[in-house]
């Protein structure tokens, strides 16, 4: 890795296929391989000095459990959406800091990682609320769904044709709970696994006590507001391209290497970027570019899991930058 890369704080966003790739069923030997093959990429990274905090996706993690829930509905209670999420925030922490410990260990490196299960604090006057779209959990049919409707409250729309699925609210994170505690053990030196999923989504009572709530924040935009609060220097997004592609798949897309803040916001305003894919990473690289202090550089990269440590060297990869 190159030294300008020295002695920062690195956000790295692990995404979906980070951990479960397409067409895989989810084991944990397929989530335990994929995440072997991401160590290896950032390994120079993670032994390097820097500090760094890992944060990850869990919707088909989340969607099995769902299901699991579904399926033992009258045997087991179901759990609520934010209980959930702390769970899959614990078993993939646990199965990402035991798979880099080990590639650290046997590097000879300096292996201290600790899961955070992390509560992120939304507006419960956000307007997310009175429309939720993010569908979540097993497909239904006509009356299944008007009975979930009735007996639970559930907002139930219509999914591609495919039969009718939960959806709630996917409000924007306002604040992470834990940031400070993150920071200070960053300043020890702990490697940090944080606001997995999104983290738990919580609203703040008029008493100030804390309420889990039946929500799903993007992964992105929690990872880039811990990123603001604990002052980053680089949020690295890990998904499913190896670029950010201006007129993606289409016979007129073009990779883009390198982009200034005032080209990102152009392009996507100008609708370049799919609305369910990249548009939500390249509005996070806008967030933490405008948001975190203009005193020192700051930077985004984006690029696949595969090509991590050659993005890190400016080999390949899409940058961002003020």
């Amino acid at each position: 890795m190159s030294n300008k890369n020295k002695n920062k704080i690195f956000v790295i966003a692990l995404g979906g296929n980070s951990i479960i790739r397409a067409k895989e069923k989810g084991t944990a030997v397929e989530q335990y391989q994929n995440l072997d093959r991401t160590a290896e990429q950032l390994l120079n990274l993670l032994s390097s000095g820097n500090r760094v905090i890992i944060t990850h996706g869990n919707g088909p993690q989340i969607g099995n459990l769902l299901l699991a829930d579904e399926a033992a509905k009258n045997v087991v209670p179901p759990m609520p959406l934010d209980v959930l999420g702390a769970q899959t925030e614990g078993y993939m922490g646990y199965m990402i800091q035991n798979t880099l410990a080990n590639h650290l260990r046997q590097a000879g490196a300096s292996h201290n990682i600790t899961t955070v299960v992390t509560q992120v604090i939304v507006d419960k006057n956000d307007p997310a609320f009175k429309d939720p779209s993010k569908p979540i959990g097993p497909f239904y049919d006509a009356n299944e769904a008007e009975q979930l409707r009735q007996e639970k409250g559930w907002d139930i729309i219509e999914d591609s044709a495919r039969g009718y699925r939960r959806v709630v609210p996917s409000p924007i994170p306002v604040n992470i709970q834990q940031a400070r505690i993150i920071k200070s053990m960053l300043n020890t030196g702990e490697i940090v696994i944080a606001v997995g999923g999104g983290g738990v989504p919580m609203v703040r009572e008029d008493n100030h006590n804390l309420r889990g709530v039946e929500a799903v924040i993007d992964k992105d935009y929690a990872s880039v507001r811990l990123a603001i609060e604990i002052d980053a220097d680089v949020l690295f997004i890990l998904t499913a391209v190896e670029h950010v592609y201006r007129d993606f798949a289409t016979p007129h897309q073009k990779a883009l290497e390198n982009l200034s803040l005032a080209e990102a916001k152009k392009l996507l305003e100008e609708g370049h970027f799919g609305k369910g894919n990249m548009e939500p990473k390249i509005r996070a690289a806008i967030m933490f570019l405008e948001e975190t202090k203009p005193s020192r550089e700051r930077e985004v990269i984006i690029t696949i899991p595969e090509t991590a440590l050659r993005a890190l060297e400016g080999k390949t990869g899409t940058r961002i930058t003020r």
